[in-house]
């Protein structure tokens, strides 16, 4: 039966995701923690792996129970930064931003975090598309394709595309344990899954061989009018109002639903 296999959060957006046992549904719409801190250079602009490839370099840990950041970049000193506290969020902001040598702003959003489609929720993928799509590129791991990629909700004993049924004219929805995830729409892909997430070295021609893969493999279960190129994997998704403050965990079971 299909159930939730991992649940992963991108405290700070840009930098590396933790994995959790549980995450609560905000009132926003989108899962505790997630992009709950971002850094914006003095244009407003968020700084992230598509913005400045440096970002790759750096391995990054977060604790949700103490709010600390920890931060190891290449040549350097572990940092550790309590973002519960003024003080140590200027100096984070003061570190990042001699590591990208801009000056930099750190924010927070508590009730929805830093999403960029903000109307919307977590992201959805199966365990079988990860290891789908990284067979199509030497060298590439499930973990790396699922670092590339960065969904919140991977759900395993499905197919691989499994969650492509989810979006278009009357697409069903799915059931988490009493919870219901409706697709919204497929996520188009930018430029940051053809780079290694260790290192940002790109993968050469990586748009490429994966359209014309995604082309050759996409699902009949799918409705093709929902995506606009084949550029795309996982699914974003909306909780709605009545089941926001409720817990997503690991090992939900996952239904789908027609209504």
């Amino acid at each position: 039966m299909a159930r939730i296999d991992r649940l992963t959060v991108y405290p700070v957006k840009g930098l590396d995701g933790i994995d959790l046992e549980a995450a609560t549904v905000l009132e926003g719409g989108t899962l505790a923690y997630d992009r709950e801190f971002a850094l914006f250079d003095a244009d407003g602009e968020v700084i992230n792996g598509k913005r400045t490839p440096r970002v790759h370099e750096l391995s990054t840990d977060f604790d949700p129970d103490t709010r600390e950041l920890v931060v190891e970049a290449p040549g350097a000193d572990t940092r550790r930064f309590d973002l519960e506290s003024d003080a140590d969020r200027e100096r984070a902001e003061l570190w990042f931003g001699d590591y990208v040598d801009e000056e930099l702003t750190l924010e927070r959003d508590r009730s929805l975090g830093f999403v960029d489609r903000r109307e919307m929720g977590p992201s959805v993928i199966s365990t079988a598309s990860l290891r789908e799509v990284a067979s199509w590129f030497d060298g590439m791991s499930v973990d790396g394709a699922r670092r590339r990629l960065r969904a919140n909700v991977e759900i395993s004993d499905v197919p691989a595309f499994w969650e492509d049924r989810i979006v278009g004219d009357d697409a069903p929805a799915l059931d988490i344990d009493g919870i219901r995830l409706e697709g919204v729409t497929p996520c188009g892909r930018c430029v940051v899954p053809a780079r290694d997430p260790e290192t940002g070295d790109p993968i050469e021609e990586f748009q490429e061989r994966f359209v014309e893969q995604r082309r050759e493999t996409f699902p009949a279960w799918a409705d093709g009018d929902a995506f606009d190129h084949y550029y795309t994997l996982m699914i974003i998704a909306r909780i709605p109002a009545d089941d926001r403050g409720k817990r997503l965990r690991v090992g939900d079971p996952v239904t789908v639903v027609d209504e």
